[in-house]
């Protein structure tokens, strides 16, 4: 009894390790794949990202999911609900923000909170608790009576966030809430939350910032449509076939001119004021490539091996994917 009492309580606890499940996913517009038979799965209590640039199929992923358009093939569970046949259930368990928040701009900042608070059917203590801690975290406790409409755009994007959390749900969705945002804004939205993770909420968010993806706990890379890699970006970053050598020069555009088609290089990511060069055995290339620049007169600061980005490995597997579809 015992056993079958340890084994049912296994069962359920892989049950509820995922909070999403997307098999085989699939969306297209006048017979264009925008989303083409994804899989991945996302953890509770984590911040899972799906990454990619424009036109790679995130927000049409994240609109399913949401429950707000209906996918052509495969099946995906949010919160243990079919997207396809609860959606209207599963909308009750999650808080979804779209790129474009539905914030009354005419209202202060603390009227839009007590809003959407109403909305969520929270009380007030649980309002003013939640209201406070989350406006100390967006650094706008000096702003509750403004009006939305006189708020800088990261600022909208932050009470946005603001509004979506306050009931704290289970799940959230973000749908790019950092794009075309400042600097100290993004900084403050993940705060945000980095902030919830301690009340076990689980966290989907797109970008197409790739320096973002190094926040989450895992990601998913899309590429028009399709997905590349899923996992940490740790793992993704050390299983990147070869290495990755940095070099800083003031002729960065010239140098990537002279090393484009080299046979030691496979790829060429600029990178500032330099260049990342992806090669199959870094020590080996290193002294060739030196030989190379200063046999053509190139001025350069370093060249060294350096640890990879995720803009490294994304960039890798899309001129890999070319090739092969080739």
């Amino acid at each position: 009894m015992n056993g079958q009492a340890n084994i049912q309580a296994n069962i359920q606890t892989n049950i509820q390790t995922n909070i999403i499940e997307v098999e085989g996913l699939s969306k297209s517009f006048a017979g264009v794949p925008a989303v083409d038979r994804i899989s991945f799965s996302v953890r509770k209590g984590e911040i899972f990202g799906l990454v990619g640039p424009d036109g790679a199929g995130k927000t049409t992923t994240m609109r399913m999911l949401a429950g707000v358009m209906s996918p052509d093939g495969g099946r995906a569970t949010v919160v243990g609900l079919d997207i396809a046949t609860e959606a209207e259930t599963a909308k009750h368990k999650l808080s979804y923000m779209p790129q474009r928040f539905g914030l009354y701009e005419e209202l202060t900042v603390a009227e839009n909170i007590r809003f959407y608070a109403k909305i969520f059917g929270i009380d007030s203590q649980e309002r003013d608790e939640n209201s406070a801690r989350l406006l100390a975290a967006a650094g706008m406790g000096e702003f509750v009576k403004r009006q939305a409409g006189k708020l800088s755009g990261g600022m909208k994007q932050k009470l946005g966030l603001i509004c979506a959390l306050i009931h704290t749900p289970e799940l959230i969705l973000l749908d790019e809430p950092t794009n075309g945002v400042d600097p100290s804004s993004r900084r403050d939205f993940w705060r945000i939350l980095y902030s919830l993770l301690e009340k076990g909420v689980t966290i989907l968010v797109t970008t197409a910032y790739l320096d973002e993806a190094e926040r989450c706990q895992r990601i998913a890379l899309l590429h028009e449509g399709r997905l590349l890699f899923c996992d940490t970006p740790a793992r993704l970053k050390a299983n990147l076939a070869g290495g990755v050598l940095a070099i800083v020069s003031n002729q960065a555009r010239e140098l990537g001119k002279f090393l484009a088609n080299n046979e030691l290089i496979s790829n060429i990511v600029t990178v500032g004021d330099g260049l990342h060069l992806i090669v199959e055995n870094p020590d080996e290339a290193i002294p060739k490539i030196e030989r190379m620049l200063d046999t053509a007169g190139f001025s350069y600061e370093k060249l060294e091996k350096i640890t990879p980005t995720i803009e490294d490995v994304f960039i890798e597997a899309v001129v890999k994917r070319g090739h092969s579809n080739g």
